[in-house]
């Protein structure tokens, strides 16, 4: 089932879920998956337009519990990181793809790395943007954890009225700034973000503005000591002053899966940013 929400994002049944997704390119080019971390808005449109152009077929998503996607109680998911794993292998098949090229960004990018392991013949290659190789919460010894002054930033204003848009937004442009990223497209983002939500419950605004639905799963077991058994060309991509998931995150997944290469953005943050579309792009297209 198709059913359009409006002109640019449409709601597909995958797995037994309603998915909000937005397609580039034409329909029998090679598809490339684009798994949002959590709305399908963490990959910039340039982007997604710039993979269009060059041949390919760009399709993003929205997580569960985000954006247009299937939205039952964000508080209390009944699902697993293993679901959304699976959402991403039907998803592809629903679109009438053998394979596609799978990227996630943030927890979007925990997803891909389940969906390559859990169902290696559903993806060609694979992309990680701005995500680490544990789940959400106590990192493992080795790995570099969130900075505590820009969490402390981060927790210390009060939360916005998260059915008022202009609150929203602001709210998105001061957390930006404390990250590093830049406030003005963070405040055009947030707004974009809750003008597609459909749903005017403050649970779902604020599940989709910081997806902390994602927090709230099931993220056993874990993957990390299976990075060695991916066998698809494999391209890791960090910034170098990212506070939430450190650089060494980054470098931890590249030099654990085997042959990724690892892109290292100088002085970009937690957010892909339309400047590197380019040159993202570019890497993306010679896995």
């Amino acid at each position: 089932m198709v059913r359009p929400v409006r002109d640019d994002v449409t709601v597909v049944q995958a797995n037994g879920v309603e998915l909000g997704i937005e397609s580039f390119g034409r329909a029998d080019h090679p598809l490339i998956l684009l798994v949002g971390g959590t709305t399908m808005l963490s990959w910039p449109d340039a982007l997604c337009e710039g993979l269009a152009a060059n041949g390919r077929r760009v399709v993003r998503y929205d997580l569960r519990d985000s954006g247009a996607s299937t939205t039952l109680d964000p508080q209390n998911p009944g699902y697993g990181l293993r679901d959304l794993a699976a959402d991403a292998a039907a998803l592809v098949e629903m679109l009438g793809a053998r394979t596609a090229h799978l990227g996630g960004v943030g927890v979007g990018g925990m997803v891909a790395q389940v969906a390559a392991l859990d169902h290696p013949e559903k993806f060609s290659a694979l992309t990680l943007v701005g995500t680490r190789p544990v789940a959400p919460g106590p990192a493992d010894a080795d790995l570099p954890e969130h900075d505590p002054a820009v969490m402390a930033a981060l927790f210390s204003p009060p939360v916005p009225n998260w059915t008022d848009r202009d609150a929203v937004a602001a709210f998105a442009a001061e957390g930006a700034e404390a990250r590093g990223d830049d406030p003005e497209d963070a405040r055009a983002t947030a707004a974009r973000i809750w003008d597609r939500t459909p749903s005017n419950d403050p649970a779902v605004h604020q599940a989709n503005q910081l997806g902390m639905v994602f927090s709230r799963i099931d993220c056993a077991p874990r993957w990390r000591e299976r990075l060695g058994e991916l066998d698809m060309p494999t391209l890791v991509v960090h910034g170098s002053a990212d506070p939430f998931f450190p650089v060494g995150n980054a470098e931890a997944l590249a030099a654990e899966i085997p042959a990724a290469r690892l892109l290292v953005l100088d002085g970009m943050s937690t957010t892909l940013r339309t400047a590197d579309a380019d040159q993202v792009a570019s890497a993306m297209l010679a896995l």
